[in-house]
C-alpha cells in the first residue's frame, strides 16, 4: 500500500488489493525519465503489477529513436514494474488530419517495438475540444484499425459524445466496427463514462470497457450501473493520468498509483450489485487485463 496525498495536504492510503492491479493506459510519456520512473516505483507501492503507455506519432512521439531511449531509461530506473511496462501507438481522433505518411511510418516503427502491446488510442471525439470534422476523423479510424487488423493487435478506442445530446461517436464507431470488424486480437473502449445502454453493443461484439477514476465520482451512478453490467471477462482498470483523478483525491494531478482506487470502486459495485466477491473482482481485472495484451 501507499500514502497519496489530495492538494490539501490529507493522507489517504491506497486500498489493499487481494489480486496484482493493472493501469492499461495512462499518458506518462511526456514526463522527464526521473518523474515517470518514480510514479512507476510509486505505483508498484500500490499494488500496480502492469502499465501500458498510449503514444501518438503526430504529437508527443516524432522522434521514435529518441521515444525508445527515454523508454529503455525509464524501464531501468523503474524497479519491478519497469518489468511490466509497455506501450500501444496510434493517432488520437485530434490528429486525425496531420496522420500522413510520414505520421504512419513512425506508427509503423513504433508498432514493430517489442514492448508495443496495439494500436491505441485511435477513434471518434465529437467534445468541446475536437475542431475537425467527422469524415476526417473516420479515414483515421478507419486507417489504424485495418493497420491494428493485419497487425493482429488489440486496439484501445477514444470515443467521446457531444456533451449534450445523442451518443454520436459511440454509434459511429458501433458502425465502423461493424463494417470494418472487431479486431481479432480485441478491442477495448478506453476510459468509458457512459451508461449500459451505450456499453452493451459493443459487449455484444466482444469489445472491453476500461473504466477509470470518473467511476468514482458522486454523480457518476450511469458508469456504475455500466460496472455492474458489464460482463465479468471484459471489464479492465486504468487511470488515464494526467486525467480524471479518482476520488478521494480529486483535485490533485492522477498518477498510475491511482488505479488502485478505481479497482477498489469497481469491486465495491459489483459486490454490492451482483453479489461477486471483492477476490473474484480483482481477479477477473488482472487476468482481462492479461488476455487483452496476450502477455
Amino acid at each position: 500500500m501507499l500514502i497519496l496525498t489530495d492538494r490539501k495536504g490529507r493522507e489517504f492510503e491506497t486500498p489493499e488489493a487481494p489480486a496484482p492491479v493493472a493501469d492499461t493506459h495512462g499518458h506518462l510519456s511526456k514526463r522527464t525519465v526521473a518523474d515517470a520512473a518514480e510514479l512507476l516505483r510509486r505505483a508498484w507501492d500500490a499494488g500496480v503489477r502492469m502499465h501500458v503507455i498510449p503514444v501518438d506519432p503526430t504529437d508527443d512521439v516524432l522522434d521514435v529513436p529518441a521515444f525508445f531511449a527515454w523508454l529503455d531509461e525509464v524501464r531501468a530506473l523503474a524497479g519491478p514494474l519497469g518489468e511490466e511496462t509497455y506501450f500501444i501507438a496510434g493517432t488520437h481522433p485530434y490528429g486525425a488530419a496531420i496522420l500522413d505518411d510520414a505520421a504512419l511510418a513512425r506508427l509503423d516503427a513504433l508498432l514493430d517495438h517489442p514492448r508495443c502491446l496495439g494500436v491505441g488510442e485511435i477513434g471518434l471525439d465529437f467534445g468541446p475540444y475536437n475542431e475537425l470534422a467527422a469524415d476526417v476523423q473516420e479515414a483515421a479510424f478507419r486507417t489504424q484499425l485495418r493497420i491494428a487488423h493485419a497487425r493482429n493487435l488489440p486496439v484501445e478506442l477514444h470515443l467521446r459524445d457531444p456533451e449534450q445530446g445523442e451518443p454520436i461517436a459511440h454509434d459511429m464507431a458501433l458502425r465502423i466496427l461493424q463494417e470494418e470488424g472487431v479486431p481479432s486480437a480485441g478491442c477495448d473502449l478506453h476510459c468509458f463514462t457512459s451508461g449500459p445502454e451505450v456499453m452493451l453493443p459493443f459487449t455484444e461484439l466482444g469489445c472491453y470497457i476500461a473504466f477509470g477514476g470518473a467511476a468514482t465520482f458522486a454523480r457518476s451512478e450511469d458508469i456504475r450501473a455500466a460496472v455492474a453490467a458489464c460482463p465479468r471477462d471484459l471489464m479492465l482498470t486504468e487511470t488515464d493520468c494526467p486525467y480524471m483523478t479518482p476520488v478521494p483525491l480529486r483535485g490533485s494531478k492522477c498518477e498510475p498509483a491511482m488505479v488502485a482506487f478505481t479497482a477498489a470502486c469497481v469491486a465495491d459495485v459489483r459486490e454490492q450489485v451482483l453479489g461477486e466477491s471483492r477476490a473474484d473482482t480483482y481477479e477477473a481485472l488482472w487476468a482481462n487485463a492479461r488476455r487483452f495484451f496476450s502477455l
